[in-house]
């Protein structure tokens, strides 16, 4: 087809960064009904930008059907390309306007979940602080998994990341900005709700069902090897894990405050089943841009306020 060796002859045109950023949503979605809210397109119109995106490409991107959804070998490589892309278009946008002395362009953060609750490190103000500072950023604010965090930062799909800290990566810049305190718990229905603190041995925990995090080292914790029955992401996860009564797991402090206040879970050991995360402000080893140095010294300032 006439546009298909267009640019497989090496030429980029607009429409295919258009398509580009739509195969970038549907991916991050994980599947075409999924990105359709994002996307404001129909599942019909987001089915006609990928054939006509891989017309030019020349090459089967995704696989779509009752099978689910993923990337071809050749969808892989074209998804790691296109995110190197974006990162130097915003890049060079991000330098342009700096040269015309303002801040515009976009600005992409990732961060975990359960950061609302987290009253010592005051996102929000950090947020409210750089809109006032960079009015024309437009900010995307993604939450992810700490895997996926760092898989972006890398790839280039986040410019900045606040995240636990990770195993040491050689293309990364990392500045410390709290301690985040871990507790264990259990919900109302589980067993140990109503045992004594000094008859909860850590046999006892380790005979009882855990609920850990998919990117944490299936190891002792705080002493006791227990037995891992369900794994999540995400916090909010594990709380409802947690409150099934099934599983006993970790959650931030902060994060389990109102259920605990709420009698729905309670700290079990507190006295020795606990843990610091150190969570870090995270660029790429290149110099980052103003804008993501803008709003990582925002939320340094608003955690120690």
């Amino acid at each position: 087809m006439e546009h298909t060796t267009h640019l497989r002859h090496g030429k980029l045109a607009d429409v295919d960064l258009r398509l580009l950023r739509v195969f970038a949503e549907i991916v991050h979605a994980n599947g075409f009904s999924a990105a359709q809210a994002s996307l404001g397109m129909t599942q019909a119109t987001i089915s006609a930008h990928m054939r006509h995106l891989e017309e030019r490409l020349g090459v089967r991107l995704c696989e779509r059907g009752r099978g689910g959804f993923y990337l071809t070998d050749e969808g892989r490589q074209v998804h790691s390309a296109m995110l190197d892309l974006f990162g130097s278009i915003n890049r060079f946008q991000s330098a342009v306007s700096e040269a015309q002395g303002e801040l515009s362009g976009d600005l992409s953060f990732g961060t975990v979940d359960a950061m609302v609750t987290n009253r010592a490190l005051n996102l929000h103000l950090a947020i409210a602080e750089f809109r006032r500072m960079a009015p024309r950023v437009r900010l995307s604010v993604d939450i992810a998994a700490p895997q996926a965090l760092s898989q972006g930062i890398l790839n280039g799909r986040y410019q900045v990341v606040l995240m636990p800290e990770q195993r040491p990566l050689g293309q990364i810049s990392a500045i410390d900005v709290y301690e985040e305190r871990q507790n264990l718990y259990c919900g109302r229905e589980n067993p140990l709700f109503s045992v004594p603190d000094d008859v909860i041995t850590d046999a006892v925990l380790a005979e009882q069902e855990f609920a850990g995090r998919t990117y944490m080292a299936q190891t002792p914790i705080c002493g006791v090897d227990f037995d891992w029955r369900a794994v999540t992401a995400h916090m909010e996860g594990t709380l409802i894990l947690l409150l099934s009564g099934a599983f006993i797991g970790f959650l931030p402090q902060h994060f389990a405050e109102q259920e605990v206040r709420n009698g729905h879970l309670r700290m079990l050991a507190p006295d020795r089943m606990t843990f610091d995360d150190t969570f870090q402000i995270v660029y790429p080893r290149e110099r980052p841009t103003r804008a993501a140095e803008m709003l990582a010294q925002a939320v340094l300032r608003c955690h120690r306020r």
